[in-house]
């Protein structure tokens, strides 16, 4: 039932969102009134190979027709899905759903045992573990990371390095009970309208970042930047990105609890315009008196 009931909110925020001053999208996925969330088929994913049709994830995306509009369910089994290879053959990669892969459920087991991870780093186009450019998305019970700042960090290291975890820049893009760790630019918002419910969000450095029109409820924002020897530094929990006074992005925080190791200020300004809401939430004292950080747009506070 409460699975049941969480699909179907996401089918009344879809249809909000459709209506919400913004151009009616391109891809539209079939809705039954009986059922607004029935599925045309599954298809699974097990990287143990016990179960399902595919042992990668990126396989599943890619079996599904361009074009779809049907929504289509991938149930992806617990495991950690991360770079592999075998026989010099890559057998896990990066996740990219492409623009034409629309209505998507992925269905993970749970965010605390079902992994996709990465630890690409450098270029912050180019490192993001789970990327995502496809209209209508709904993932559920997964966690994304980048592991490069967290899980491969030495003491020598004396600067961190772009490393996302995921980049969204679809429309219409709901993510429940899912996580999001890394430290620097674990999570781009890039573009489009967002919805995180009960999520995880970990990082240290412009965390939550980008130019997406995004809600985020009931969830945890975690600063760790603390936590690997960076105690001294004051970080960054969002850095977004409207630049124009008409620009409708931005980001929206409600009934969160914004927690973590070090101090940080809520966010900098990446953009002249930059736009972020934290209602009915709580923080602790990892947020600096400050509160806000101009960055380099003072005098457009």
């Amino acid at each position: 039932m409460h699975k049941m009931q969480s699909l179907q909110l996401f089918s009344c925020i879809t249809l909000l969102l459709l209506y919400c001053n913004v151009s009616i999208s391109a891809f539209l996925c079939e809705l039954n009134e009986a059922n607004p969330f029935k599925v045309a088929f599954t298809i699974a994913v097990d990287i143990a190979g016990r179960h399902g049709n595919f042992t990668t994830i990126q396989s599943a995306i890619d079996s599904i027709p361009s074009g779809n509009t049907k929504w289509i369910r991938i149930q992806i089994f617990a495991g950690i899905y991360r770079f592999c290879l075998f026989n010099y053959l890559i057998v896990q990669r990066k996740i990219t759903i492409t623009y034409d892969k629309t209505c998507i459920l992925l269905d993970g087991a749970g965010r605390h045992v079902t992994f996709i991870e990465w630890g690409d780093h450098k270029l912050m186009n180019s490192s993001s573990t789970f990327t995502s450019v496809a209209e209508n998305l709904v993932v559920k019970g997964i966690g994304f990371k980048n592991t490069y700042n967290i899980g491969l960090y030495s003491p020598k290291q004396k600067h961190q390095r772009p490393a996302l975890a995921a980049e969204i820049l679809g429309d219409k893009a709901a993510f429940y009970n899912c996580s999001f760790s890394g430290m620097q630019d674990t999570l781009w918002d890039a573009a489009g309208r967002h919805y995180f419910y009960q999520c995880y969000i970990q990082g240290g450095i412009d965390f939550i970042f980008g130019n997406g029109q995004s809600f985020c409820e009931q969830s945890v924002v975690h600063y760790s930047l603390g936590t690997y020897g960076h105690g001294t530094y004051v970080g960054y929990i969002t850095a977004q990105g409207r630049d124009l006074a008409g620009d409708p992005s931005g980001f929206v925080f409600k009934d969160c609890e914004i927690l973590g190791e070090g101090k940080a200020y809520l966010g900098r300004a990446w953009r002249a315009f930059s736009s972020v809401i934290i209602a009915n939430s709580k923080l602790s004292d990892v947020v600096v008196p400050q509160g806000w950080d101009a960055w380099f747009n003072v005098g457009h506070e």
